[in-house]
């Protein structure tokens, strides 16, 4: 819903309760795991697309092993984790450069909920026609946009900083989520063993 409604969504998560356990357990593990399950059996199903080095010979289309979609499924869930659980830490240092104090719980809810469209865009990537980088682009613009209100929301910053920390926020989601989607990526193309 923070696609459609980002308002009043983040009103709801603003006044729920916030605890790292139960966002992780009850909202971003499963979400990363159906997206995980889903992009893995189209991997599976359909295939890969690569392009042809010459631009006149047709692109081709590569059986991807039940073996190396589960590799990549399992560098892809590393790398969630470690971009959730690090970023999480890092914005809260992030946020006592601007001389406010957050909870670490205020941090992880505020990414956790703006990366479930990073998260989401991994499912029509299991498509061959779709290029993986258009999915991480439309992921990345949604959570930049989610981010723009959550911080406000959830980790209440002064009105003078919350610009700067946003922007701070927003850079270190996109390197770190472009870092690691491509490095993902190169297992799956068997260029990094994992």
């Amino acid at each position: 819903m923070l696609i459609f409604d980002p308002a009043g969504t983040w009103e709801k998560i603003e006044s729920g309760p916030r605890n790292v356990g139960r966002v992780f357990f009850l909202f971003v593990l499963p979400l990363m795991l159906v997206s995980s399950v889903a992009e893995s059996w189209g991997l599976i199903h359909f295939g890969l697309e690569r392009s042809a080095l010459a631009a006149d010979l047709p692109t081709r289309r590569v059986a991807v092993s039940t073996q190396l979609a589960l590799r990549y499924e399992v560098v892809q869930l590393l790398f969630g984790l470690v971009i959730l659980f690090g970023g999480a830490l890092l914005y809260r240092k992030i946020g006592e450069g601007f001389h406010r104090r957050h909870s670490y719980a205020e941090t992880f809810t505020t990414l956790a909920y703006s990366m479930s469209p990073v998260f989401l865009m991994r499912m029509p990537d299991a498509l061959p026609a779709i290029n993986t980088w258009v999915c991480w682009g439309i992921g990345i613009s949604l959570a930049i946009a989610a981010l723009y209100r959550g911080i406000p929301r959830i980790m209440k910053p002064d009105p003078s900083n919350a610009l700067g920390l946003y922007l701070l926020c927003s850079l270190l989601l996109i390197a770190s989520s472009g870092l690691a989607h491509y490095l993902a990526n190169l297992v799956l193309q068997g260029k990094i063993l994992a």
